[in-house]
């Protein structure tokens, strides 16, 4: 039997687990909620125990195996397979997931920033078609993105390298949680649209729905905007190109900085599909010079919920 590889996506509220093929095909699912509690000390042994259960379930061994993968937030120290800061999975010391993970399974475990790890799944087998040079983009409640080149995850020498929320689209922007003004993700991401909109109700004059919402002090979300600017609403409409505008800026930058073979958006805002890439298109075309206008495209995500194992399970194919 060829060896599988089990790719894991660990989130803030749930871990999705799934079994492969070496050629990357789903042939297993499932998940578990992310258990919080006790400054996260139960994440890693739920992860081993849900794993061995569903191992002895599919009356499998780890001799069956030729890795696992695992995508997590926070700052991970690949050679040590470590993770600090991962503040939404409670994480605030250093968790040698790694090592407890190779100990409660016998499997060999690769890890790296789920950001990344999306990244490296859309790449190669979602809209990036396993081309070397692509660039992934996600825009949820945050920003963030990975690069790959040459067929590499590029990392930078802190770990940093693919940080597209923190691009300075608005110097004289809102402040980020980072410390700094104007980053992509205060203007870009699911918080940073109702920002905006936000902001450029105060100044719209005209009669608009989302304004009327905002004036009167109701919540809304990014996808509200979205829905409000394809119903046709005028102020949407010219919150939605603004948003696009930085997103354009950004994307811009980062085709005439590495002219990847594509720009895939992904996340929860990228579910605005068409409406949002052909005008993020638009603005991309605007800023940048012939040749990568030509040859760079902006594309959509297209595994969704998937991108995430899929990436896991190829970092410990690649290792």
């Amino acid at each position: 039997m060829d060896k599988k590889v089990i790719g894991i996506d660990l989130g803030g509220t749930t871990v999705k687990f799934a079994i492969l093929t070496q050629s990357g095909e789903i042939q297993q699912k499932w998940s578990i909620p992310t258990n919080i509690l006790d400054e996260g000390t139960h994440i890693v042994p739920e992860i081993i125990e849900s794993i061995n259960h569903h191992l002895s379930l599919f009356t499998m061994k780890a001799e069956d195996f030729v890795g696992i993968g695992m995508g997590t937030p926070g700052s991970v120290d690949r050679q040590k397979g470590t993770v600090i800061g991962a503040y939404n999975l409670n994480w605030k010391t250093t968790q040698w997931v790694k090592d407890e993970i190779e100990k409660g399974t016998g499997i060999p475990f690769f890890i790296d920033n789920d950001a990344n790890v999306a990244a490296l799944g859309e790449q190669w087998k979602g809209a990036g078609e396993n081309a070397p040079d692509v660039v992934f983009v996600t825009l949820g409640t945050g920003v963030g993105g990975g690069i790959i080149m040459n067929g590499q995850l590029l990392h930078g020498v802190a770990g940093a390298a693919g940080e597209i929320g923190h691009i300075t689209v608005d110097p004289d922007g809102f402040m980020c949680t980072c410390g700094k003004k104007g980053c992509l993700e205060t203007v870009s991401s699911a918080t940073g649209i109702v920002r905006v909109a936000r902001k450029m109700a105060e100044e719209y004059a005209g009669s608009s729905e989302l304004k009327t919402w905002l004036d009167d002090g109701q919540s809304i979300t990014s996808k509200d905007v979205f829905t409000s600017a394809q119903n046709g609403d005028h102020f949407a409409n010219l919150v939605v190109d603004k948003v696009c505008y930085f997103l354009g800026l950004a994307a811009g930058n980062i085709g005439n900085t590495l002219n990847p073979s594509s720009i895939v958006l992904g996340g929860g805002v990228s579910a605005a599909g068409e409406f949002l890439r052909s005008r993020v298109e638009e603005h991309f075309l605007n800023f940048t010079f012939p040749q990568v206008g030509e040859s760079t495209k902006i594309k959509l995500a297209e595994l969704g919920n998937d991108a995430g194992v899929i990436g896991a399970a190829s970092l410990a194919i690649s290792k």
